[in-house]
């Protein structure tokens, strides 16, 4: 099966950074916990940590609960892939849907545990970063944009420079970027409009995403293998 193509790598590191930020935000607006980069999080608490009050500890504990959540989503996934660099014979489909069902059981959690959802969400945020961390030399995160920004700064920097930087290492910075604000501002305008289900809207989008690969892919390897035997038989016919 070939690789994937610089446009497919951008169409789904857009769409899971759609997602990521879409449940990062609800999570941040509801409970003032982030899920998918833990950076602000613990220097905030390193920070306070001689004044530590009661809200303090709480927060501290929900933090910490992401943070072991993304280690823990991360490992799963290192697990199920073997490999950080994107293959398209890695069974992305089936992951992104089990993350979407783990989010719609988050919902459902959220009321009388919100620690377990919190969680939920950050293992499922760990599990999407590690799905694909490097492609052609790229490295790829659609839960956090520093990576990115650092990326989009040496490459643009190097074509500054005068050295041949291929356009789709500049696009897919700049697109999962907007992606990633665009994921925050619809996660707004559900939470902000008290919409009490914006987490299996979430899960629902995963799932679907999961199932919708699935199927293209199962599509794409029914086309190449026609393709291929229809190649094979008209060798065949020449050789006779």
């Amino acid at each position: 099966m070939r690789p994937f193509t610089p446009s497919q790598t951008v169409i789904g590191g857009c769409l899971l950074a759609f997602g990521a930020s879409f449940l990062n935000t609800g999570f941040l607006l509801s409970t003032g916990t982030s899920v998918s980069h833990l950076t602000g999080d613990i220097a905030r608490i390193g920070s306070g940590l001689s004044t530590l009050g009661n809200a303090d500890g709480f927060h501290m504990v929900n933090v910490a609960t992401a943070t072991f959540g993304f280690i823990l989503g991360a490992i799963i996934s290192g697990f199920l892939l073997h490999h950080p660099t994107l293959e398209m014979s890695k069974p992305y489909g089936r992951i992104l849907s089990a993350l979407g069902i783990s989010l719609v059981a988050a919902h459902y959690s959220y009321l009388n545990f919100p620690i377990l959802s919190i969680a939920i969400a950050s293992a499922v945020c760990g599990a999407q970063n590690a799905l694909a961390s490097r492609y052609r030399g790229l490295v790829l995160r659609t839960t956090h944009l520093t990576g990115l920004f650092t990326d989009l700064g040496i490459n643009l920097g190097m074509k500054l420079r005068g050295h041949m930087v291929e356009a789709w290492k500049l696009s897919i910075p700049l697109f999962i970027t907007l992606s990633f604000l665009l994921g925050a501002i619809a996660s707004s305008t559900f939470v902000l409009a008290d919409k009490d289900n914006w987490m299996l809207v979430a899960g629902i989008g995963y799932l679907i995403g999961g199932i919708a690969w699935s199927v293209y892919k199962r599509t794409r390897r029914v086309e190449q293998d026609g393709a291929g035997t229809y190649g094979e038989h008209e060798a065949s016919n020449a050789h006779k």
